[in-house]
Formats: structure tokens, sequence, C-alpha cells
């Protein structure tokens, strides 16, 4: 990976993180301080929490990117190492799917005149749910890498051993 794509990458994580970050910040300040424009109503008191908790997950899997990304960089992707991060983005995939089916919920009683929204938005909680499977096959694959890549090292071992 060149280094114009590490910084690249490392500036949209970093500028994603600190508007993530700041819109928390609005929230809790917001719902903390009794400034609610809304009077506290149930419904979007429970959507800034979950917006909240949403941010969060996103902010984790925007951290152990910025982990893979460094190990990238240094050559030591393929260990047993990157997997603890490629687990938080999985984890935080699905939190965040689990955050928006409870949207789904907190939103669907003001839809009773047009379910269809309902059903989209757990159509799109599926969607995420999918990216989630689909990062665990990259992490399928990625444990085939460190298996062949720990196999050719014996190898070579052995063969300097003959030689």
């Amino acid at each position: 990976m060149g280094k114009l794509t590490v910084r690249a990458l490392r500036a949209v994580l970093a500028v994603v993180l600190a508007g993530t970050v700041f819109v928390q910040a609005l929230m809790v300040w917001t719902l903390v301080s009794g400034n609610d424009p809304e009077d506290g109503t149930l419904p979007l008191t429970a959507l800034r929490l979950l917006t909240t908790l949403g941010m969060v997950a996103a902010q984790v899997a925007l951290v152990c990117v910025w982990q893979l990304v460094t190990m990238v960089r240094r050559g030591t992707v393929f260990s047993h190492a990157a997997f603890r991060y490629v687990d938080g983005v999985i984890g935080a995939i699905v939190a965040a799917a689990l955050v928006w089916f409870a949207v789904t919920a907190v939103n669907a009683p003001g839809q009773r005149d047009d379910p269809g929204v309902t059903v989209i938005m757990g159509g799109i909680g599926m969607a995420i749910l999918g990216v989630a499977l689909i990062v665990l096959v990259l992490r399928m694959l990625l444990a085939q890498a460190v298996a062949r890549d720990v196999e050719a090292v014996q190898m070579q071992a052995e063969l300097d051993e003959v030689i």
C-alpha cells in the first residue's frame, strides 16, 4: 500500500472520527443540559441516544481500521494480531445493525399509516448484517493467508536446513 493511499485513508478516518465525536458531544450536551428544542419527547430522546450509540460503533470500527492500516504499512497484517482488529470491525458492524433495528423499532409506531418505511428500514438492517458477514468471509481469507504464511516460513526453514 502506497504512502499516499495510507495518508489519504488516515485523513478520511481522522475527519470522520472527529466529526462523530463532535456530533456526539452536541447530542449529549443537548440531552444533559435540558436545552432540547423538542422538549425531550420520548421518540426524539431515544433516537438521540441510539444515534450516539451508533456513532460509538462507528468509532470502534474506525480505530480498528486505523490499526489494520498501520499493520499493512508495517507488513505485519498477515499475523494473528490482525484478527483482533478484524473481529473489532465485525463486532462494530453487528452493533451498528442492532442499533439500527432499535431505531426501526422506535420509529415504527409513527409509521402506522405507511408501514413500508419500517419494512425498508428492516431491510437496511439486514443489509448492515450482510456487510458483517462479508467482513467475516474476509477474515476467513485472512486466516488462510496467515496459515499459508506460517507454512511458507516453515518450508523455508526446512529448505535452509537442507542447503
